[in-house]
């Protein structure tokens, strides 16, 4: 898979325009931009068009595709894919809902240093969500998150 370090100068570009875009609210440009990079395996654009997809934004809401989407760019290592499909299992949103592979991708993105993963951690601990309530081991993601 192609992925943010070995990618053409122009595809950088593109994809620079396609971030842009879609953070200035620009969905449907953005989902032009960033369509062809996905297709080279690119998790940064896969991981915003999972978003449009999901939220219906600039098109009607397609969850299978937000779903596809942002579990290749999960299963390519982004953090924020892997968290944010931690949050698919979680909330059963484009996914069934699934506490322990919610975990488990909330874990692999903790791991990088993702302090939201983190703190989403503390909170399953604290609140027994997939696992046995463990205040200590909430304690200990959240200071790893900064809290």
């Amino acid at each position: 898979m192609t992925t943010e370090n070995n990618i053409s100068a122009e595809d950088t570009m593109t994809l620079t325009s396609g971030i842009s875009a879609f953070e200035s609210k620009q969905f449907v440009r953005a989902y032009e931009l960033l369509f062809p990079l996905t297709e080279k395996g690119n998790t940064e654009a896969m991981y915003r068009l999972a978003i449009i997809s999901q939220n219906g934004l600039g098109m009607v809401a397609n969850k299978e595709k937000a779903f596809n989407w942002m579990k290749d760019a999960a299963e390519n290592g982004l953090d924020l894919a892997q968290h944010g499909l931690g949050f698919m299992y979680m909330e059963g949103e484009c996914a069934e809902q699934d506490y322990a592979k919610a975990i488990h991708w909330f874990k692999l993105a903790s791991e990088q240093g993702l302090a939201g993963a983190q703190a989403t951690l503390g909170n399953m601990y604290q609140e027994g969500l997939g696992v046995e309530v463990d205040l200590d081991e909430a304690k200990r993601w959240f200071a790893k998150a900064g809290f």
